[in-house]
């Protein structure tokens, strides 16, 4: 069980590790991180440049290959949380509402704004993993422990039942990434879909909330050996490396529902367990 945590924490730190890299080698930000409001962030690279620095720096610390005394990985993960999180609420949501020229009734507009509510829901999930359990504040209130969990569970189910839905939206188009060899495309786009809305569904509920998100992360884990790294290493700079940058969202993906599956089971006091 400790090797699921470990496993979870790596996935999601070189996740974070693989975003700074490609924004230092671009010299900008992913659409995912920023839309293209504000424009003076895409306008001067130092800024994608030094984000990426931190991104990398973070990263590291949450996977445990470094130990940096004065950033420890629970610090690390909440202020990769918060930094998405001021992302959505600065940058994404008034450029979709203020300035996106598409209508907002299309599931695919959201796509970005709904990974970085993911990322920012792992980074809380991963937080949790080395707060110690405290009492909470009052009769029948959660502990900042729980607080940070629940939110990080919701903001990360709400993108996986969107996801799910959007196979059914746009199944022509998510049917093509199906191996060939697989056979019945649609069928497989169309499973993956109910797969990940009931998944969402379960973990938002608390319903069989372990077995199904290690269901769901090894699901992902599958996505990521059978889909994404053999469309990231036939198309590696299309789009700026669209292709390599959907496999690093799946194992992201993938750490935090490993996260998910193990929380409360065995929750990681001392940072020093998991190296």
């Amino acid at each position: 069980m400790h090797t699921l945590l470990k496993t979870g924490r790596l996935f999601y730190g070189l996740a974070i590790i693989a975003y700074g890299v490609q924004q230092i080698v671009i010299q900008d930000f992913r659409p995912q991180i920023i839309p293209p409001f504000p424009s003076w962030a895409h306008q001067y690279s130092i800024f994608a440049i030094s984000s990426g620095v931190a991104m990398i720096v973070l990263g590291v610390i949450t996977t445990g290959f470094v130990k940096i005394v004065s950033c420890n990985p629970a610090t690390a993960c909440l202020y990769l949380g918060i930094y998405f999180l001021l992302l959505i609420i600065t940058c994404h949501i008034p450029y979709l509402l203020f300035i996106f020229p598409h209508k907002l009734s299309h599931l695919g507009v959201w796509a970005d704004l709904l990974k970085v509510l993911a990322f920012s829901g792992g980074s809380f999930v991963m937080t949790t993993l080395f707060l110690k359990d405290q009492p909470p504040t009052s009769k029948n209130k959660r502990s900042t422990k729980d607080h940070l969990f629940l939110a990080g569970r919701l903001f990360f189910c709400t993108t996986m039942v969107l996801f799910g839905w959007s196979h059914f939206v746009y199944n022509s188009f998510i049917s093509q990434l199906v191996p060939a060899w697989l056979g019945m495309s649609r069928f497989w786009a169309y499973f993956g879909g109910v797969a990940l809305i009931s998944a969402g569904l379960a973990i938002a509920l608390k319903t069989f909330l372990r077995q199904v998100a290690l269901l769901l992360a090894i699901m992902l884990f599958l996505w990521f050996v059978l889909v994404h790294v053999p469309g990231a290493i036939a198309n590696p700079a299309a789009g700026r490396g669209n292709a390599i940058v959907s496999a690093f969202d799946a194992i992201l993906f993938c750490g935090t529902a490993l996260a998910i599956s193990r929380y409360r089971n065995i929750t990681l006091t001392e940072p020093e367990k998991m190296n």
